[in-house]
């Protein structure tokens, strides 16, 4: 529980909703109800075991900030919570309700267990792979999926990480609840379109295709963008991804929209796979973009809008 002033409303309240919803509880000590409401909400902080912090903010102390949120909200009574999300204000309620009202309005507000819990796990696995320990990240996303089947971020990432050491019917396995799901969340497209370069690179029946027979063809046809295409999947199922890109970048700068923007699809995926977690920086700053990432990313923008 956090006490809130006008030294540490910005810190506390707005920076500190950015990353966990905090409920704001307005109260004075001359409030009977409030009295009623206060233990309830500390009982309820503690069995929501982190997923939201509570903080209090005495009305006659601080009444700047108490009427600003009264006169936001409508509201003329106390106690009045407020939740804050993201550094806003979005919902509230008024007077000492019971707990199992407040539980279901959390609810609406707050990260379930589950999904507290495959947050956690994820960033434990970005801890293990900073640290060189792809195994134990790999446990950790696996963790993080079984708790939140839902998490399409935590399976994004357990997927990626399975293709990336070469566990290919593992991410396959992991990738089938959510196949369906391709033409919705463009994640799960990129590892479709990864999937389907590894399956053309190692057919299940006759001879391999290889680089070098893709180069034979585009010497022959320098707009043999089908050979292109072939290559720049070869190179991606060997995790070559930026002469992946420069490939795809030839077939674009001859033919933008060759085959339904086939090149530009896939180049897209390419990013979305290459791109490393943001680093954590300090509050109010943006963390930078991956050089490599940023430089294709112009590379790309530069051929189409010429």
């Amino acid at each position: 529980m956090i006490d809130i002033t006008l030294e540490n409303f910005q810190t506390e309240l707005i920076d500190g909703s950015m990353t966990t919803p905090v409920l704001l509880d307005i109260w004075a000590e001359w409030c009977g109800p409030c009295k009623q409401l206060g233990p309830v909400l500390e009982k309820l902080e503690a069995e929501y075991g982190g997923r939201f912090t509570l903080a209090k903010l005495d009305a006659d102390k601080a009444p700047q900030i108490s009427q600003q949120l009264s006169q936001m909200f409508g509201v003329r009574s106390i106690p009045f919570c407020v939740m804050f999300k993201d550094g806003q204000p979005v919902d509230g309620f008024v007077g000492a309700i019971p707990a199992d009202q407040i539980r279901s309005f959390l609810d609406k507000h707050v990260p379930g267990a589950d999904e507290a819990a495959a947050t956690e796990q994820e960033e434990a696995a970005q801890e293990a792979l900073a640290e060189g320990d792809p195994e134990g990240a790999l446990e950790r996303l696996q963790h993080a999926v079984a708790a939140d089947p839902a998490n399409d971020d935590a399976r994004f990432d357990y997927i990626k990480l399975l293709l990336q050491q070469g566990r290919i019917d593992d991410a396959k396995v992991a990738f089938a609840p959510v196949i369906a799901k391709t033409s919705l969340v463009r994640r799960f497209d990129t590892l479709q379109r990864w999937m389907d370069a590894i399956d053309f690179a190692a057919p299940a029946t006759g001879p391999a295709p290889t680089i070098a027979d893709a180069e034979a063809r585009i010497a022959a046809n320098k707009r043999d963008f089908e050979a292109r295409f072939d290559r720049a999947r070869l190179l991606m199922s060997a995790q070559r991804w930026t002469d992946a890109m420069d490939e795809l970048l030839d077939i674009l700068m001859r033919d933008k929209g060759w085959n339904d923007e086939l090149a530009r699809k896939t180049y897209i995926a390419i990013l979305d796979i290459i791109e490393p977690p943001k680093p954590k920086v300090a509050d109010g700053q943006i963390p930078p973009d991956d050089p490599t990432v940023a430089s294709y990313r112009r590379r790309l923008s530069s051929v189409v809008l010429s």
